[in-house]
């Protein structure tokens, strides 16, 4: 894969591609249906589970996600004819090659109408199905966008405006999700309902902690999340009173107990479905540092659980860094400090940005005067907020070099506008699509 990192630092830009092309590797759909699924004779074992596929009349596979293409490419070679058919949804450009598995084409990350539709087509083709057939769900990131179904009395469009203002108030993605399972006619464990087959999920996590509750908004698992929950996550974040007064009134009808909840911990019908994590952001993380460390350097794993503002979390990374060269804590270089995560951005400018760009941008300042060390954050799925940079990386000269060419650092990070920052100082990583999605990795990288 063509990784692009502009860094002056020739030997650093060496170590970065190799390290992330590392991470992106154990990140691979494809690779990681290999390592964890295995079909014998007519014996589907996933990971320590098996299942006698002879038990089923048909077996299905439906799936929606970023690396959900390729998934159910993997899958179907491994199937071969035992599969009757099935249905995809991806995100544009990223459909893998299958003959049996139909793929659909969606947008993210706000739906569209081609995201609605492939959700009514999924629940028709979940309601044919029996008790006596098999479906295999490859489900990762992505998919609470690419299948969108509006709960009754909602509109497509009251949902995308909802949505917007999620993704822009600095909400966590398990907070946007409690919020979307709760708009959805198929979101929190509901698909589950369309069908009284024997379900098996087979998940790339994009969610610190793998919860299948939030990894696409669980539409095959059950959501302890409320109404209530909903109601104070918009309050929170102060857009209660600016999305559709449609979307308010069936929130608050929900809180007060007058629309059915999602389908809760417990209930009968999920003893059918069962989930299988195959990949993750730890296995990326792990995979890093291991090559870190066959590359000469010290490699710290600091958490796969990174969350908060990014600009918080990327000013803590620089003060790091700084002290990492000054004292050799909490590691001595040559050394690679990681993490994995996802931190969120809340916008309040008028820039163009995204949430490992600003973690970056915002780590810049404690690098001055520093030689050879370096900040870089990048999402795993090549996209970083509605850009197409991945993230980017700075170094002790960024803000001087920005200087040069009229790029004021604090204007940008006011303005949330990190992308024109690099774009104009340089910095930027750019991978294009990697076909997979699980979370995002911020490091340092001290020589």
């Amino acid at each position: 894969m063509p990784i692009r990192i502009d860094c002056r630092d020739k030997h650093a830009r060496t170590i970065l591609k190799q390290l992330f092309l590392a991470g992106l590797d154990a990140a691979d759909p494809e690779s990681a249906m290999r390592r964890t699924v295995r079909i014998r004779n007519h014996r589907l074992r996933v990971g320590t589970r098996e299942y006698d596929l002879a038990g089923f009349s048909r077996i299905m596979c439906i799936g929606a996600g970023k690396a959900s293409g390729a998934m159910a490419a993997a899958l179907e070679r491994q199937l071969g004819s035992r599969l009757e058919g099935g249905l995809v949804v991806v995100n544009d450009g990223l459909t893998g090659n299958t003959k049996r598995i139909r793929q659909l084409q969606a947008r993210h990350p706000v739906p569209d109408r081609r995201s609605e539709q492939a959700a009514r087509r999924m629940v028709r083709l979940l309601e044919s199905l029996t008790n006596r057939d098999l479906v295999l769900m490859v489900l990762s990131g992505g998919a609470s966008s690419l299948l969108a179904a509006p709960a009754a009395g909602l509109t497509l469009k009251e949902k995308q405006l909802t949505t917007r203002l999620l993704l822009r108030s600095g909400a966590t993605i398990q907070e946007i999700n409690t919020v979307r399972k709760h708009l959805s006619g198929i979101k929190g464990g509901r698909l589950a309902g369309a069908t009284t087959a024997t379900v098996i999920t087979l998940i790339l996590s994009d969610v610190p902690g793998d919860d299948p509750g939030t990894i696409g908004s669980g539409p095959m698992a059950p959501d302890p999340s409320t109404f209530v929950d909903a109601k104070r996550v918009l309050d929170t974040f102060g857009i209660r009173n600016r999305i559709p007064l449609a979307v308010r009134r069936h929130v608050d009808r929900g809180a007060q107990g007058r629309i059915p909840e999602t389908l809760k911990p417990g209930e009968a019908l999920f003893s059918r479905i069962q989930h299988h994590v195959i990949g993750n952001n730890h296995a990326v993380i792990q995979r890093m540092a291991k090559r870190a460390k066959v590359l000469g350097l010290r490699p710290l794993i600091l958490t796969t659980s990174l969350s908060g503002e990014a600009r918080e979390i990327g000013k803590l990374f620089g003060d790091l860094a700084r002290e990492m060269c000054v004292s050799g804590n909490p590691i001595k270089p040559p050394a690679c400090l990681l993490a994995g995560g996802e931190l969120t951005v809340t916008v309040t400018g008028e820039g163009l940005g995204g949430r490992a760009q600003e973690f970056a941008l915002a780590a810049a300042p404690a690098l001055e005067g520093l030689s050879r060390v370096f900040v870089a954050g990048f999402g795993t799925d090549g996209t970083d907020g509605p850009t197409e940079a991945a993230g980017a990386i700075v170094d002790g000269k960024i803000i001087g070099r920005a200087m040069g060419k009229g790029m004021n650092h604090d204007a940008a990070l006011r303005d949330n506008d990190s992308y024109r920052f690099f774009h104009v100082a340089g910095g930027h990583v750019v991978t294009g699509p990697t076909g997979t999605n699980v979370n995002d990795v911020y490091m340092i990288l001290a020589l």
